[in-house]
């Protein structure tokens, strides 16, 4: 079994004022049991296949073109596009990144199936890389003493630095 499941069970029309109508097709995603939902039109479907493109051979995609609106097209067109998402799912042993985004899927090296950061169980010098970034930024050196001009002296770090180095010297 794949840690990461998709399926599209439903679609639905939209309209506005600001352009024709359009469908949206919700995509349901099962990962490490928790399930979430999210909505795509089929122009992202298209962005996403020319994205990959790059990386993989995706699948075909179904027609971008529909020349009548009637729900069977509409259905064809949906289980087109979970065929596609499925395959893309099933052929990769790793989801590229621009994929996993589409889902809304978080990047975790615990996922077999994901490109993340890197694997532990592989050799190749591109996974052993991870980034890091500061978690905590100083001004000026944490353990350094204040300087005597300095209008309130840190009790904290005279103690430690006088507990470590000079522990039979009796605090002021």
């Amino acid at each position: 079994m794949h840690p990461v499941r998709v399926s599209i069970p439903t679609f639905r029309a939209e309209t506005n004022s600001m352009e024709k109508g359009y469908t949206v097709f919700r995509i349901d995603v099962l990962m490490n049991g928790r399930q979430h939902a999210v909505e795509k039109r089929y122009s992202e479907f298209h962005a996403l296949h020319k994205m990959l493109k790059k990386s993989i051979k995706p699948p075909e995609i179904p027609s971008k073109h529909v020349r009548n609106w009637v729900p069977k097209v509409l259905e064809q067109r949906r289980q087109g596009l979970e065929l596609y998402l499925q395959t893309i799912i099933m052929e990769n042993g790793v989801l590229p990144k621009i994929f996993l985004d589409f889902l809304n899927i978080r990047h975790f090296p615990s996922v077999p199936k994901t490109e993340s950061c890197g694997s532990f169980d592989t050799e190749s010098e591109e996974s052993s890389k991870l980034s890091h970034q500061p978690v905590l930024l100083f001004l000026r050196d944490p353990y350094l003493l204040p300087t005597a001009h300095d209008a309130f002296s840190n009790v904290v770090i005279e103690g430690v630095v006088h507990g470590i180095f000079y522990p039979d010297l009796q605090p002021r």
